[in-house]
């Protein structure tokens, strides 16, 4: 199951005011349940828990299990999410981006927003240098410790 259907399922028990939802696909299994705070249980294949965990952490749609990492992957500080939510590159749909690969970043800037239980989040800089990777797309949910940025 992928991100999208994810984010279309927790934007439908919010709106309906269902208590939960559980759908199962084939080997995966998603529950959603409303008690103050959505909450999404992440679809791990009972055949693969190993692949699914690393995709899911990478958001890389890696078949079997194959590493992401690569040689030729940038190398630096993987600057993480500090909490769960969904990712934003600008403070404004339409907006110019925080920062974009390439740029230099100090200690303390903004680089993206995360929006969790409708407040924007300001995620800033825990380190100085040259943003070498975003590992997220704008708009997709984050878990907490999943690296969002490569700092060189």
């Amino acid at each position: 199951m992928d991100l999208r259907k994810l984010k279309k399922l927790i934007d439908l028990v919010e709106q309906s005011g269902i208590a939960e939802l559980e759908i199962t696909e084939g080997e995966e299994k998603v529950r959603i349940s409303r008690s103050g705070v959505t909450q999404v249980v992440a679809p791990i294949p009972a055949h693969a828990p190993q692949a699914a965990a690393s995709a899911a952490q990478t958001g890389a749609n890696a078949p079997g299990g194959a590493q992401p990492q690569t040689e030729e992957a940038p190398q630096g500080h993987a600057m993480k999410a500090p909490m769960v939510g969904t990712f934003y590159r600008a403070p404004a749909p339409g907006a110019k981006a925080f920062v974009e690969v390439g740029q230099q970043v100090a200690e303390g800037d903004v680089l993206c927003i995360i929006e969790a239980m409708k407040l924007l989040n300001e995620i800033e800089a825990d380190h100085a240098g040259t943003i070498k990777a975003i590992l997220v797309e704008n708009g997709q949910p984050v878990e907490y410790g999943q690296p969002l940025f490569l700092i060189g």
